[in-house]
Formats: structure tokens, sequence, C-alpha cells
């Protein structure tokens, strides 16, 4: 994928010395040195082949178009190699696949894109796979979820080894936050299946239209027209979750949409969502997003500014990434 391997050349290739700090050295290797053919049909040339990665200090590794294709030998040979004698290895969004085929991620936590998320654990029982996570810091090997979530990553190599000041340079000169709030749980969407053969996805879009109602398993079994046990066994079966965790999720995605066009109090939210009170939408909001309600407000409607973030965030070095329990605003959780 070039944008994954652009991301790694953009952060750590920039030739001049950011505040000080050591400069990088950024070098692109292939298989054999020559043109690479990425997703697109875009050719890149390696200038060196796989032997580069003998004498590295940290390698990052792209993610894959079609995670089902085998990966060479060779690559995985080397890799082991490098994770052998030491080296910081870093995969981008699938390139968590090219890590777990070379055991690399055996009895580790790892990230990925979250539409990958199940294939790589169920290829992979030994991996610890988070989906709802940006990135994992597991010491020398990091990972990190789909595409964007490697510049989270290799902004949180930055800070590791130079600094927040750098990293937030660097972040300013990209035009990109400096440090998100939330994991992936954020750009998941859940749609509701458009096959309705399987009896209750009536119900569902029923449901959908009356969420602020105190909506109960009776009621929407009388609305199926099937019996509560009978409807709840049905349920689990389509959607894979309990119908009032189901319908839970289904607020948060609603109250989703309000902040992008309106100031609504977050008790207004609440109401408005059919969660009742700011504390539930809190919970809930947390549950299935991974972040506040707040926190996503002013990430995807606000945007961000230097200021916004926590200094308390951006320093040591996480095991992963997610918002847990940062206080914004009247968003006030306990750490």
């Amino acid at each position: 994928m070039p944008f994954d391997l652009v991301i790694a050349a953009q952060i750590f290739g920039d030739p001049a010395p950011v505040l000080g700090a050591r400069r990088c050295s950024v070098s692109l290797c292939g298989l054999e040195a020559g043109l690479v053919t990425m997703a697109g049909g875009i050719p890149i040339g390696a200038p060196r082949g796989i032997d580069a990665l003998d004498n590295v200090e940290t390698i990052v590794v792209p993610g894959l178009a079609d995670v089902e294709a085998p990966v060479a030998s060779a690559a995985l040979e080397a890799l082991r190699k490098a994770d052998a004698r030491g080296a910081r290895i870093v995969s981008i969004c699938t390139g968590a696949c090219i890590l777990a085929a070379a055991g690399l991620l055996h009895g580790r936590r790892a990230a990925t894109h979250w539409a990958h998320a199940d294939r790589l654990a169920a290829r992979y029982p030994s991996v610890l796979v988070d989906p709802r996570v940006l990135y994992v810091d597991d010491g020398r090997i990091l990972t990190s979820a789909g595409m964007a979530a490697g510049i989270d990553l290799c902004l949180h190599i930055v800070r590791t080894d130079w600094g927040m000041d750098v990293a937030n340079v660097i972040a300013r000169a990209m035009v990109v936050a400096p440090h998100r709030e939330g994991g992936q749980a954020q750009f998941i969407t859940r749609a509701i299946p458009a096959d309705d053969t399987r009896g209750l996805a009536d119900t569902r879009a029923w449901a959908l239209t009356h969420l602020t109602e105190a909506l109960t398993i009776p009621m929407l079994a009388t609305h199926a027209n099937i019996s509560v046990r009978h409807f709840v066994r049905r349920f689990r079966d389509e959607t894979g979750a309990a119908p009032l965790r189901w319908l839970q999720a289904q607020r948060v995605r609603f109250a989703q949409q309000l902040p992008h066009a309106t100031d609504l109090s977050i008790s207004r939210l609440a109401e408005q969502s059919g969660l009742g009170s700011a504390a539930t939408l809190r919970t809930h909001f947390q549950r299935v997003v991974g972040t506040t309600p707040l926190a996503y407000r002013r990430t995807f409607r606000a945007g961000w500014t230097e200021r916004s973030t926590p200094r308390a965030l951006e320093r040591g070095r996480a095991s992963c990434h997610t918002t847990r329990n940062v206080p914004f605003g009247d968003d006030t959780t306990r750490r």
C-alpha cells in the first residue's frame, strides 16, 4: 500500500533535523533492488534489496493490498533475523499480517485494520488482536490499525525517541493531529443487514425510528410477531449482539451524528439519542466508540489545535492508544 509506505518516509525521512533531533537515514528496500509495483499499479523504486534489513535500527513494514497473498520466505526470514538481533519492527495497517506470518506476534498484543482483525485473529490464534485501538506498542514490536493510524504510530515513535516537541513540529508541518483521542472503533460502520430473509430486519429498522422511546425486548418481539425467547435467539444469530446492547449501540451511533451539526450539551444530546442521562451517554459512547462524546465532537467537527492535546497523554511509552478516562470540559470521567 503506497500510502503506508509514504507515511514512514514523510515522518522519518525529512532531510532537515527538527529542534536539534538526530537526523534519520531512511532507505527503501524490496526483495531485490528495482521497481516495486504497489497497489493501484503505482511503481516505486527500491534502491536496496532485502539485505538492507541486516543492520538497521527500525524496520517499517507497510500493509498488504491482498492479505491472502503469500509473503516471500526471504522477507519473513529477514524479519526474523532482524528481530533476533534486537531491531525495532513496525507494521502499518495490514502489515501486521506479515509480522504474524514471520512469527513475530506470537503471544503479543497487536493492531491491524478493523476490517481484517477477525481474519488475523482466526489465522493466528496466538496473536492477541485488539480491533479497537489505533496502535499497540509492545516494546520492540509496534503495530498500527488502518492506514492513517500509521501516522499516529510513527508520531508516537518520534515522541518516544525525540520527545513531544519534535513530534508536534512534524505533525504541524503535516497538518495532522499530534495525538488523536479514541480508537479505530470511531470509524467502524455497522450497517443493518440488507438481507431480511432471516426475519428481523424490519424490526431493527422500526427500532431505529423509535430510539428515543423506552423500547423493551417484549416490545420488539411483539413487533416481530414471535415469542421473546425466540426473538432473543434469532436476534443474536443475525446481529451477534443481545437486543438491548444492540439498541444502546444504535443510540450511540445516532448521537455520533448529532454533534456534527449542533451545539447540544451532553445532557441534551443524551435525551435526543434516547440514552437518557449524560452519564449513560458517556458510558455507552466510551464502550462503543472508544472515546468520549466531547472528544469525538472535537475531532470530527472542530478539528484540533496544539493546545487541545493534554500534555500528559504525550509523555512516556504507552502499551496501546485508545482514550481511557481523559477529561474534556464537562465530559469528565475518572482516571
